[in-house]
């Protein structure tokens, strides 16, 4: 069995003990939660895990108290049951209580469900436009349990791991900073990071959080924007080359992600299917890159067609033609269009499967994060 499929294997397993735990919870939810005691608090983080949906099921392993706007207690929900929260008025509706949000509060250590997953902490259900907005209030460093888990690869060697808690811890820490939208600090996607709750936490995850308890990047006493991507191709990126201004810890460096299986990668069109998928040019005849970087990746491309031409940017291409880069080349041959890429993602900052690399060789983690962001310093929070 390969590694990928153990993972899968490991994912699959995970998800059907939470499929059962969903439906027939009890004994084995108590006997999960006194296995994992919860870590001491250091920073509360909003996560939206359901935006502005219609409706949205809630629940908690253990009973539960629910809190008005006020954090004022007006009811108790029992154990491992299902709660639909709708919109009502200017606010939010549970049962017989109504307020502008509410808060679901588990007794005893215990998980709370949002719409189809466990998670750690308390919800907090909002208001937003029509519809109803589900926030996981929860601790960073458990928050980490599950992000380092869906973010890597739960076989990956410790110091890969402990690489990616520290790189996640600093990331959450930063757009929390941010302050950027007033309900939430991060989602629960690749937009932020990939968050699962319990289902993608495990015992390496666990182990790789409190091994690095506390610890961020700073630069200047802040922390950093520790952008980090699956697989450069090669060499990582300065950020004012991909994104727009320079940041003295964002350079770009060899990368050792050579083994990684996005390493290189091709996918092939046919002129008209590369012309629909990209609009208004009608049947490709040409790409031409305008603006790349010193490492080849393109930021701006001109889109030559039968029906005019088009300037595409390279977020708009990756979507349009679902590349995993935009670090590629690209061939004609009779109207079919084949691009030879490398790497997985943006290129900025530290690289997952570089970091899995130099892990198997020995690398602690601290010099691996002094590879990808130069000029941070390995931090721990007051």
């Amino acid at each position: 069995m390969t590694a990928q499929n153990k993972v899968n294997t490991q994912r699959k397993i995970t998800q059907t003990f939470w499929l059962i735990l969903g439906r027939y919870g009890g004994l084995i939810g108590l006997i999960w939660l006194i296995l994992c005691l919860p870590a001491q608090a250091t920073k509360e983080l909003r996560i939206a895990v359901k935006k502005g949906v219609s409706a949205v099921q809630v629940g908690s392993s253990t009973p539960a108290i629910v809190r008005d706007a006020g954090g004022r207690p007006i009811g108790n929900l029992a154990a491992l049951d299902g709660f639909t929260v709708k919109p009502r008025g200017s606010g939010v509706n549970l049962n017989q209580w109504n307020s502008s949000y509410l808060i679901i509060e588990p007794k005893d250590d215990g998980v709370v469900w949002i719409g189809d997953r466990w998670y750690r902490g308390k919800v907090r259900v909002i208001r937003q436009g029509s519809g109803v907005t589900a926030l996981n209030l929860v601790d960073i460093e458990e928050y980490l349990y599950s992000v380092v888990g869906a973010e890597a690869y739960p076989t990956w060697p410790q110091e890969a791991l402990k690489s990616q808690a520290v790189v996640a811890r600093t990331y959450a820490l930063y757009q929390a900073s941010k302050a950027s939208n007033r309900y939430y600090d991060l989602d629960t996607t690749t937009n932020t990071q990939v968050y699962k709750g319990l289902e993608t936490e495990f015992v390496t995850t666990h182990d790789a959080v409190k091994a690095t308890l506390g610890q961020v990047l700073t630069y200047d006493g802040k922390v950093i924007l520790s952008a980090f991507h699956s697989s450069s191709g090669g060499h990582t990126e300065n950020v004012e080359d991909v994104w727009s201004s320079p940041l003295p810890y964002l350079r770009g460096v060899v990368d050792y992600d050579q083994t990684a299986p996005v390493f290189q990668w091709s996918r092939s069109f046919s002129a008209w299917e590369m012309g629909r998928l990209i609009g208004s040019v009608g049947s490709v005849r040409s790409l031409v890159p305008e603006k790349t970087t010193p490492h080849g990746r393109i930021i701006t491309l001109k889109v030559v067609g039968s029906a005019g031409s088009r300037r595409i940017t390279d977020d708009q291409l990756r979507k349009a033609l679902k590349l995993k880069s935009t670090l590629f080349t690209v061939s004609n041959n009779n109207g079919t269009f084949t691009i030879q890429g490398r790497g997985y993602g943006h290129g900025i900052g530290l690289s997952q499967w570089g970091t899995h690399y130099l892990a198997e060789q020995g690398i602690p983690y601290h010099q691996i994060l002094s590879h990808y962001y130069k000029n941070a310093r390995l931090s721990s929070l007051n």
